[in-house]
């Protein structure tokens, strides 16, 4: 990991430090993803057999996975793996019901009400990356909110292997979370799939998971055409910033740091204390620790454009990480609590040292469908609103409009809209003949 002095570093060396490791969408790449787009659009599922052919190396007779399928995939788990599954699916089912919208209805004066009805989004296409790693905890943290919210279908695109199946994990938690159709299409061309539809796969309204840097590329794209499908958030790469004071555990952090870095090369972990003794402490404990990993070369790929920060307090980095906007964020101090106030950009925030990032990926409740490269910004992770529509709804009395007609006449004006003020102004008028 490269070692870093901020405050030894200037306004464009900071910059540079906080980089993700793919800062821009490349042409190379919006072309080629463009490429996918326009196959798939033009030849349906021809194009996604020949896709997956060239990308995911294996032959689909049949795109959708049929019911031997998910049968075959719920004998041959591990009774262990599939308790955990149910125990993980509870927990966020406990905490999404807990924290989801809820209708609402005001009287904002007299006569005159206003309220909001929850919908869910018709349709929605969820993907659940398998690259390096399968992820049934994705189809988790996707079907669940999906569920609760009462969307009408729940469609879901996972990459095939070799033999030409999904991993059975992923589908025994797309079937225990009530997700109707499971398509064997990965990448670009399953974005491009559940956003146009094709013979096999349904059009979907707004689409939702993580994924390379070309599912994100295909979701940017797919969500700025008026035909195409909206989005939950652009989700590329893992990346986790821990803070760390000087009595932090070093073996817990490092741990943390390569918990992220495995995920992929494109992956970055970043380090921030004000601690050089913690700081190199961390370093020798990820080398000891990465070493040991069977995803050793992953993980060191991704090392090797990630961070160690040192800054001079604990309020700095805050600031700092406030400037990255993590994906994830542990604090790794003696008192987390303490500098929650502080922290205005982050996806999930994880406190204390018995708080490793992973029990979110997996189990604590939380979702671990997060905005990554800085949208923390401005975005927040999947939750149950993600998959509902909130729609407003107006009821005005006669003695209502007396109260608020004059407001919204004198407003229209000020905006010279004769025709929104008379649509006030006849109204009262007429109320004024009936009096």
């Amino acid at each position: 990991m490269n070692r870093i002095d901020w405050n030894a570093l200037d306004e464009t060396a900071q910059r540079d430090a906080l980089a993700r490791p793919t800062q821009s969408r490349a042409e190379e790449l919006r072309h080629g993803v463009g490429q996918i787009i326009a196959a798939v659009r033009e030849r349906g599922d021809t194009a996604l057999r020949e896709l997956s052919a060239k990308y995911d190396r294996c032959t689909l007779d049949v795109i959708e996975v049929d019911e031997a399928e998910f049968a075959a995939a719920e004998v041959s788990l591990d009774p262990v793996l599939k308790a955990a599954i149910h125990e993980a699916a509870a927990r966020i089912a406990l905490f999404h019901r807990a924290a989801a919208p809820q209708p609402v209805g005001v009287d904002t004066a007299p006569g005159v009400r206003v309220e909001r009805m929850l919908r869910p989004i018709s349709r929605v296409g969820l993907y659940v990356p398998a690259g390096s790693a399968p992820l049934p905890s994705t189809a988790l943290m996707l079907g669940v909110p999906a569920q609760i919210a009462g969307c009408r279908e729940v469609v879901l695109c996972s990459p095939a292997r070799a033999d030409g199946r999904c991993d059975e994990a992923v589908l025994y938690a797309a079937r225990l979370t009530g997700v109707h159709k499971v398509f064997k299409l990965g990448g670009a061309q399953a974005i491009a799939a559940m956003a146009y539809g094709t013979a096999s796969v349904p059009r979907c309204d707004k689409l939702f998971g993580p994924g390379n840097s070309w599912v994100t590329e295909a979701k940017l794209q797919v969500s700025t055409d008026p035909d195409g499908a909206a989005i939950d958030m652009p989700a590329g790469p893992s990346e986790v910033l821990v803070i760390a004071d000087a009595d932090a555990n070093p073996v817990f952090v490092a741990a943390d740091l390569l918990s992220q870095a495995e995920h992929g090369p494109d992956s970055q972990v970043i380090l921030l204390s004000s601690s050089t003794g913690l700081l190199d402490q961390v370093a020798r404990e990820v080398d000891r620790q990465c070493a040991k990993l069977p995803r050793a070369a992953i993980a060191q790929k991704a090392l090797a454009q990630s961070r160690l920060i040192a800054v001079d307090s604990l309020s700095q980095a805050i600031a700092v990480s406030n400037r990255y906007a993590p994906e994830h964020l542990i604090l790794q101090v003696a008192e987390p609590r303490a500098l929650l106030d502080g922290i205005d950009s982050a996806g999930s925030v994880f406190l204390g040292q018995w708080t490793p990032e992973s029990v979110g990926d997996y189990c604590s409740g939380s979702n671990h469908v997060l905005p990554t490269y800085g949208y923390a910004r401005s975005y927040s992770g999947v939750s149950v609103a993600s998959y509902q529509k909130q729609i407003t709804v107006q009821e005005v009395s006669a003695e209502g409009l007396r109260h608020i007609g004059p407001c919204t006449a004198t407003l229209a004006a000020a905006e010279q809209l004769e025709a929104h003020r008379r649509a006030v102004t006849l109204r009262l008028a007429a109320l004024e003949t009936q009096s």
